[in-house]
């Protein structure tokens, strides 16, 4: 699970916090998956970005793609800018970021991974490959009824109503996204969130908000986990 990627995405990092484990040997459906997996968790994967956007500018003006806020010109791919000063700036090149190489060499030095949940804001969506092309996943069917079956337990607890399907149908085309990449990998669970809200505070969400929103995620969360766990080929 990483949080953070994004450096104006606060929330995705307040929330991470809440993503500990204190019910291992009390939670049946928990303790099973903690018996078979390991859960890694990535608080914040741009801590230098996170910083940079508390101190120096208005998050309204702030790229949202930039990790370690290059200036170099590159080109275009579908879904993305070769633009520095774009908030879809895709980078000089693949891997180019310090941030995104440290994700890159774990999940291959790893190599037994079974899910990676991309965690951000905002919009509140839940998000499977692919974001770069129309055409679909091999597991679409699976995926997608698990992303139904997540967001409904997520529902449960306040009625917080989100959006599911692929990303490129769900929200817009988008070259680079993570989870295109772990899944290409093989690791078939691959998802995004977009967390709280659609657009009334975006991403200076109330504080009051943070803790509801950990919560809320963690039921979708467990309940990837625990397909995961179960299915895990």
């Amino acid at each position: 699970i990483d949080t953070g990627i994004h450096a104006r995405e606060w929330i995705t990092q307040a929330s991470g916090t809440w993503f500990l484990v204190t019910d291992y040997g009390t939670d049946p459906a928990l303790t099973a998956i903690l018996n078979n997996m390991d859960i890694f968790l990535e608080i914040s994967v741009n801590p230098d970005g996170f910083y940079y956007t508390h101190n120096n500018v208005s998050l309204s003006h702030l790229s949202t793609e930039h990790v370690t806020r290059a200036r170099t010109l590159t080109p275009v791919l579908p879904g993305a800018s070769g633009n520095p000063c774009s908030e879809t700036y895709h980078g000089p090149k693949a891997e180019s970021e310090s941030e995104v190489k440290a994700i890159v060499d774990f999940v291959k030095s790893h190599g037994n991974i079974k899910a990676f949940i991309s965690i951000h804001s905002y919009s509140q969506m839940l998000m499977y490959p692919f974001g770069y092309t129309t055409t679909p996943a091999k597991d679409d069917a699976e995926l997608h009824s698990l992303a139904e079956k997540a967001i409904t337990d997520l529902a449960s607890l306040y009625g917080t109503s989100y959006t599911y399907g692929s990303l490129i149908d769900t929200i817009y085309q988008a070259s680079g996204i993570t989870i295109d990449w772990t899944y290409n990998q093989g690791i078939k669970f691959s998802y995004t969130f977009e967390l709280r809200d659609t657009g009334r505070y975006g991403f200076i969400l109330p504080a009051n908000q943070i803790v509801p929103t950990a919560q809320e995620t963690w039921l979708a969360l467990m309940t990837i986990m625990d397909h995961t766990n179960k299915n895990p080929y």
